[in-house]
């Protein structure tokens, strides 16, 4: 096994995955290059992958078996982070990476795929096992999937062989295409074949909700409405649109951030306790969730849901162009840059206890993370301090993993003057070992057959049901835009949204800012 033997791991050097080979449709795209490639390497220096295991690349782009993983070892040298390259892991890792040009529409293209698995099969010994990875534009992934149908290669060689197919969001653009991607893809392969991959759910912190729920015994117990006040999911984005204009002017905050990733957090937040940790009951509970959203009537979008677009601004001392004087962008377009709801759960639990959910570009910091407020003390008898700052708990998911807490504690002296306190956990200095990127955790995933972390098709569904409404009205309505500045926390209408429950955002401070702000 030579490398693969001696390379130090750090989960204990367990071989966790089956033989297998990986086929990546849009293999020279950036999804492969700087996501899908690094964490293929990171499983293999972490020994999570047989040694024959093998991938294979299909692109437009005419090139060999040598020159696809010159490509590839590039791009792993410049994407891969928090971990060392090895020239040996890789080359002996290259082996297995080999290459098929031509078009997704040609036939013969899934033919010469076909020989080109066999080959493989026969040379790494991956027993039939075949992941196919759509990492093409999501209007192409209907085709692909009758393409692979057509050619037969939906089926595996013997009754043993499996075959799954992983499919990045979005899942359509709205109820009704999501329905047909939905029937395509289950007219090819199984429902438990379908991996339709949220990279949000594959994150540690996401992860660690549900063990820190329902692995401790000190906070369930307040998990309800009788003791939080309301929870806040946001995710924020300094960058603008980064030359992807035309692209996201198709698609809006709302779609590209709220309906899958965010929606996904909330429904991770607020399910009810599965029986046991296994595919099929979290999945039921995240879905249960999902529907009980109260579902908005038209004539309350305006009221709890706000549409916003970026303006000029200044970013870093340095000033930044609009959203509309982007590259590619319609200089009247309505697309929403930043988008902000107030959902509520229509069961005992949550009943009267609003989510709020935004996401934004070019806002003044690059943090996702979701806040829990608890009610205020029932009586203020140390004076304000503890209904300005009440009992918050912050699960940080990107950047900077980790948990904190805050509560009140006596400032030193005299008298009884209390102070906000944060108590924090950081998963960097918490534990010796790294946390695996998003992608490792999901491909291995994929590979083993778990899909826990993956949604399923009446979960997509229910979470188009939830912003659908405020697309009808967003769509059939002309809004005054741009109305926030790049740099700033979003319009003012969103910060009204809140205060008209007593809310405001939590906007999460620099880091010079004092414990508690």
């Amino acid at each position: 096994m030579g490398i693969w033997a001696s390379t130090a791991s750090k989960r204990g050097g367990e071989m966790t995955s089956p033989p297998a080979a990986a086929v990546i449709f849009g293999a020279n795209g950036d999804l492969t290059r700087r996501m899908l490639m690094p964490a293929l390497y990171r499983l293999a220096f972490e020994k999570l992958l047989p040694p024959d295991f093998a991938v294979v690349g299909i692109s437009r782009t005419a090139m060999a078996d040598e020159q696809f993983r010159g490509r590839m070892k590039d791009a792993v040298r410049l994407f891969l982070k928090d971990s060392p390259f090895d020239d040996a892991l890789w080359d002996e890792f290259a082996q297995g990476l080999f290459y098929v040009d031509g078009d997704i529409h040609d036939p013969a293209m899934y033919e010469r795929l076909r020989v080109k698995l066999a080959e493989v099969e026969q040379a790494r010994r991956t027993l039939g096992n075949v992941l196919f990875y759509l990492s093409i534009q999501p209007s192409q992934y209907v085709p692909t999937a009758l393409a692979l149908g057509a050619a037969r290669l939906n089926v595996g060689a013997t009754e043993n062989a499996w075959r799954r197919i992983i499919v990045e969001k979005p899942f359509g653009r709205d109820l009704a295409s999501a329905d047909e991607l939905n029937l395509a893809l289950q007219g090819v392969f199984p429902e438990n074949e379908i991996y339709r991959i949220d990279h949000y759910l594959g994150k540690e912190t996401v992860q660690n909700i549900l063990a820190f729920r329902f692995g401790n015994g000190i906070f369930e117990p307040l998990w309800n409405r009788r003791f939080i006040s309301h929870i806040q999911i946001t995710a924020a984005e300094s960058l603008g649109v980064e030359g992807r204009g035309a692209y996201y002017q198709e698609a809006g905050a709302l779609r590209d951030m709220i309906q899958n990733h965010l929606v996904q957090v909330m429904a991770t937040i607020a399910m009810e306790p599965p029986s046991a940790y296994e595919s099929r009951a979290v999945r039921d509970e995240r879905s249960k969730l999902l529907r009980a959203i109260k579902i908005l009537r038209p004539a309350e979008v305006n009221c709890f849901a706000v549409k916003g677009q970026y303006g000029p601004g200044t970013m870093g001392g340095q000033p930044v162009p609009g959203f509309r004087d982007e590259p590619g962008v319609d200089p009247e377009a309505q697309t929403d840059t930043y988008a902000a709801l107030r959902l509520e759960v229509e069961n005992w639990r949550w009943a009267g206890v609003p989510f709020y959910l935004r996401s934004g570009k070019r806002l003044p910091k690059r943090v996702t993370d979701v806040a829990i407020q608890f009610n205020c003390a029932p009586l203020s008898m140390f004076g304000e301090g503890t209904q300005r700052f009440p009992n918050m708990l912050v699960l940080r998911i990107q950047p900077e993993e980790g948990i904190s807490l805050r509560f009140s504690s006596k400032s030193p002296g005299q008298g009884m003057d209390l102070r906000p306190v944060n108590m924090d956990f950081n998963y960097n200095t918490s534990f010796e070992t790294r946390s695996p990127a998003a992608y490792e955790t999901l491909l291995l995933d994929a590979l083993q057959g778990d899909s826990t972390l993956y949604t399923r098709q009446d979960m997509v569904e229910a979470s188009w049901r939830v912003v659908e409404p405020v697309l009808n009205v967003w769509d059939g309505m002309k809004y005054r835009l741009p109305n926030y500045a790049a740099g700033s926390w979003g319009p003012k209408a969103s910060d009204e949204m809140l205060a008209r429950n007593g809310h405001q955002w939590r906007n999460p401070a620099p880091a010079s800012a004092p414990p508690g702000a």
